[in-house]
């Protein structure tokens, strides 16, 4: 896969899977526009892309802010020229708790990053790869975007949204050149699943049939591999990357 001459939008590019995404993209050649919330994590993205040869900007991006997800799409094509990739994949845990016992503010946090800021990012990337030809777009589902566990619901709710608004937004521009899907991990090591799990990740590894984590970059190279002409014939796809858990628990 190479993707010389190719310009990529990743949110929440920071750190995780998303800081794996930027780097694969810029190791096959994509200038890469870092989104993030955190200023110290994006400029350390942008150091670590520099340090293996490869072209990025950051730009500080909150996602629950339409206006400044406008921005970072004008980012990118005045810095850049173009638009032809996005991995839209901000996001936060949102709060463990019954239904009755969430903190609506909280709730609605959750849903402004993870639902509003998928899909207002979607409405500004989508203008933007049509005038440059077409390309692809990949949003940030889980396993959880196809099933369910206790206590997490507004996670759950948003994930699941994503999942249907990544398969709108594939039949819309099926035949306009833009292809849209979706990944689905399952526990993967970062900085989220530590915190979920309390730093004790082998709690998550006896979940998966594979009887390990995945790392990273294995969900970046899926991505990756989406964006490609490899994948051209894949649109409105949700892929799983979870060792076998959605097989055994859907």
């Amino acid at each position: 896969m190479i993707f010389n001459d190719k310009v990529a939008i990743v949110t929440g590019g920071s750190s995780g899977i998303g800081l794996s995404t930027v780097i694969e993209m810029a190791k096959r050649g994509a200038s890469v526009l870092i989104a993030d919330i955190n200023e110290e994590g994006g400029n350390k993205a942008l150091k670590e892309v520099e340090d293996i040869g490869g072209k990025a900007i950051f730009e500080n991006v909150d996602v629950s802010e339409p206006k400044q997800i406008r921005n970072m799409v004008k980012k990118a094509l005045s810095e850049f020229g173009r638009l032809d990739f996005a991995y839209n994949n901000a996001g936060i845990e949102g709060q463990q708790a019954l239904i009755e016992d969430q903190v609506i503010e909280d709730v609605q946090r959750a849903f402004d990053i993870m639902i509003n800021g998928v899909y207002i990012s979607m409405q500004e990337q989508i203008p933007a790869i049509m005038e440059s030809g077409g390309g692809a777009i990949v949003n940030a589902s889980s396993i959880w975007g196809l099933n369910c566990w206790p206590e997490w619901s507004p996670y759950m709710t948003a994930k699941h949204a994503v999942s249907g608004m990544t398969k709108s937004a594939a039949l819309e521009y099926a035949s306009k050149g833009i292809r849209v899907n979706a990944v689905a991990p399952g526990p993967i090591l970062t900085p989220l699943l530590l915190r979920g799990w309390k730093n004790d990740p082998d709690q998550a590894s006896g979940r998966v049939p594979m009887r390990r984590i995945g790392r990273p970059e294995e969900v970046a190279n899926a991505v990756c591999w989406l964006c490609s002409d490899e994948a051209s014939f894949i649109t409105g796809h949700i892929l799983p990357i979870d060792g076998g858990m959605s097989a055994e628990i859907g």
